[in-house]
């Protein structure tokens, strides 16, 4: 393992790359990234790096993002298999018809979708901006909201707002059990709940606290002395716990008693050895249809600058 650990880090600095991992990574691959965050830090990072060439540790429309933004760049994944189950919830011949069929509404897309979907959209959110975008919107403004139900569902129960919204969802986060962490909040009487807004509305009322996925973690090393039952994606516990190392992260279960914890297959098809191969061979690349892109890209700049005057 330190030998292509070693391999990866002498073929970065031969090669100009940048490698930017996702916090729901394996934990081995978020340690060799040279930035590891969340969507909206990894779409941050990527429209400013100097780097040659990008490798995207994450899932397929991440590298996309990156190359919409960043189109002169060479940008990499370790594995092209690795989708996003949200993303797929989407596809972007249905959800054109679904905006044709509502004219006169604003789009607000997840960043969770393919380049075609945000090539349809007004305006990128992430789970770190999606509040404070859409209320950055008149009361009143009719919204198309996709393609997270859960997400859509959250932000207009806070902002009371009406949105029209995508009936898509993630498996992973869909899959927590209210029943099961109810149980462990028994078992843990003074743990904090940590969960992701993906989650289902149900288990978003047993939560202590409800966030993206850096909020989660801000809130955990704010707060150290405490106990925590986190339901979201597992990979973030990985750097809870680094950043952490004296608190108790128990990772919330998933419905079926496959595991004790709930894990993205999809992020976890990308390993080191895929990692080193796919700088070692600039494969497998990520490219956009630059008539998508095109479109893609206002969208997402649009997200960036607005978070930029929100201080996200």
């Amino acid at each position: 393992m330190a030998n292509i650990r070693e391999e990866i880090e002498k073929l970065k600095r031969e090669k100009n790359a940048v490698i930017l991992g996702h916090y729901y990574q394996r934990g081995e691959v978020q340690d060799m990234a040279d930035f590891v965050g969340d969507s909206l830090a990894l779409a941050q990072w990527a429209a400013r790096t100097e780097a040659d060439i990008i490798v995207m540790c994450g899932v397929h429309f991440m590298g996309e993002t990156a190359k919409v933004l960043c189109p002169s760049k060479k940008v990499l994944v370790p594995d092209l298999a690795a989708g996003c189950s949200l993303a797929d919830s989407c596809p972007a011949g249905r959800f054109e018809a679904f905006v044709k069929a509502h004219p006169g509404y604003t789009v607000v897309s997840y960043v969770n979708t393919s380049a075609a979907v945000k090539a349809l959209t007004d305006v990128v959110v992430t789970s770190t901006n999606a509040r404070q975008i859409v209320e950055s919107f008149p009361q009143d403004e009719k919204i198309i909201f996709g393609p997270d139900r859960n997400l859509g569902s959250y932000i207009n129960a806070v902002t009371g707002r009406e949105m029209l919204l995508w009936d898509g969802a993630c498996h992973v986060h869909e899959q927590f059990s209210v029943e099961k962490i109810a149980e462990l909040k028994r078992q843990h009487p003074g743990a904090l709940v940590l969960a992701h807004p993906e989650c289902k509305a149900a288990l978003l009322k047993l939560a202590d606290v409800v966030g993206s996925t850096a909020a989660l973690l801000k809130y955990a090393v704010r707060h150290p002395e405490e106990t925590y039952i986190v339901a979201t994606e597992a990979g973030i516990l990985h750097e809870m716990r680094k950043q952490c190392p004296q608190t108790t992260f128990i990772p919330a279960p998933p419905a079926d008693n496959a595991s004790a914890c709930n894990e993205c297959s999809y992020m976890r098809l990308n390993t080191l050895e895929k990692l080193r191969d796919c700088l070692r061979d600039e494969t497998p690349e990520v490219t956009v249809d630059p008539a998508i892109a095109a479109r893609a890209v206002r969208p997402i700049e649009r997200m960036l600058e607005i978070s930029a005057k929100l201080g996200l």
